[in-house]
């Protein structure tokens, strides 16, 4: 399941809560948060728009690769360009892996309101270029299977729905799979 939006939507929070419901119930899950994985996966790579569609297809190998054994992966990932997006998931159909998309659609005004990392601060300082939302596009999702506004949402709500979706994606139920 990937979810994309601008940065400070609300993708992390929403996956790292589903994914503490889910391990609650024993589903081996892993949660791929581009933050995180980025600096390891694709260390040494910028921001140009070549960079992040390598950095796009690199995690979502890894997402394949990790569904097709069995676990659920959440994927909060900027993910900018629509067409990386569609790489991601026609790379999962040829597979046979279930593959959906949440857009966390919450507005660029109250994503920089939040800016929990400083960073649209920054940008509008000048401080930095390539900035999502700011001097470097967001390409809307046309095809998400959901959309999450977390400005009007609670958590518990956006998890829930995210979790709904996740059993409907799945082409097994959602399960205990820890031992």
């Amino acid at each position: 399941m990937w979810f994309t939006g601008l940065p400070s939507a609300g993708k992390s929070t929403v996956s790292h809560a589903l994914a503490d419901r889910l391990r609650a119930e024993g589903v081996d899950v892993e949660v791929l948060d581009g933050d995180e994985v980025r600096p390891h996966l694709s260390a040494g790579l910028g921001f140009t728009r070549a960079d992040r569609d390598v950095n796009v297809r690199r995690i979502g190998w890894v997402a394949r690769l990790l569904a097709s054994h069995g676990t659920v992966v959440l994927v909060p990932v900027i993910a900018p360009y629509a067409d990386a997006r569609q790489t991601v998931r026609d790379d999962h159909a040829q597979h046979g892996v279930g593959f959906a998309e949440v857009f966390v659609s919450t507005s660029l005004e109250v994503a920089e309101q939040r800016d929990v990392k400083g960073l649209y601060a920054r940008a509008r300082r000048g401080e930095i270029t390539g900035m999502t939302g700011v001097d470097d596009p967001y390409e809307q999702p046309a095809t998400a299977e959901l959309e999450l506004d977390t400005a009007v949402l609670d958590l518990d709500t956006s998890v829930e729905r995210a979790y709904a979706l996740l059993g409907q994606t799945l082409d097994r139920p959602l399960e205990r799979t820890l031992a």
